[in-house]
């Protein structure tokens, strides 16, 4: 991959939500360095991935600020401006990033209360046309018992509901050396991508995270390189 780096710019209001474009070179900066090698990681999703009637990917990194929210945040938009119906689910119920990119109220509602319930469905926690064609599951802020819920069948059950209502569904997942959630992640989803970061990132690391993912059974997809 080409350079990912953070592109400073104003952040307009879309659909009610005022994402940070510092943090969407996709959307900011269209002609950057950036965003053409999203761009090509996209080209490279579709013709590997949904092509082949893969629709669910999630994006990891075996450890923090690696930039595994950037390249999933950043892959869900290029998707959708594609022109295929993409969900962004923030899976890290640790630490959860994406409402602070997408701006979203830190006392609504997502992930962790769907996984909590068993009354209310899916629809009624997924924030729709965040972006055209994009909609977003935020995490629901940070969780008490995020393996519990992870392991809860309403997750599988959620990603059988995604598969079958969106052509795309990128999952942002917690770094794997803080826990074991991107495993239980992983194995549902079944598909992974993982990031890692120049001059951070070590390659023992990224070569365990590799091997205990495919020992859960997930298919590895690629691994994106960040720049420092």
């Amino acid at each position: 991959m080409g350079a990912l780096q953070k592109i400073d710019a104003t952040a307009p209001v879309v659909g009610g939500i005022a994402p940070d474009l510092s943090f969407l070179p996709t959307l900011s900066q269209p002609r950057s360095r950036a965003a053409e090698a999203i761009r090509s990681l996209r080209t490279h999703i579709i013709a590997r991935h949904l092509e082949s009637g893969r629709r669910a990917l999630a994006v990891c990194a075996a450890s923090a600020n690696a930039g595994c929210t950037f390249v999933a945040v950043n892959l869900a938009v290029a998707l959708s401006q594609s022109g295929a119906n993409t969900l962004l689910i923030d899976a890290d119920l640790r630490s959860p990033g994406i409402d602070r990119i997408f701006r979203r109220p830190a006392t609504a509602e997502g992930l962790q209360q769907y996984l909590g319930t068993s009354a209310l469905p899916l629809s009624d926690f997924i924030e729709e046309d965040v972006l055209p064609r994009l909609s977003v599951l935020f995490a629901g802020g940070s969780a008490a018992n995020p393996q519990e819920l992870l392991a809860n069948h309403r997750f599988s059950d959620l990603i059988d509901f995604c598969l079958r209502d969106f052509d795309a569904t990128v999952i942002d997942t917690p770094p794997a050396n803080t826990s074991s959630d991107v495993s239980r992640i992983c194995s549902v989803v079944s598909h992974c991508l993982i990031v890692a970061r120049r001059n951070r990132s070590f390659v023992n690391d990224v070569k365990l995270l590799a091997d205990q993912l495919k020992a859960d059974r997930a298919q590895l997809v690629g691994t994106v390189l960040c720049d420092d």
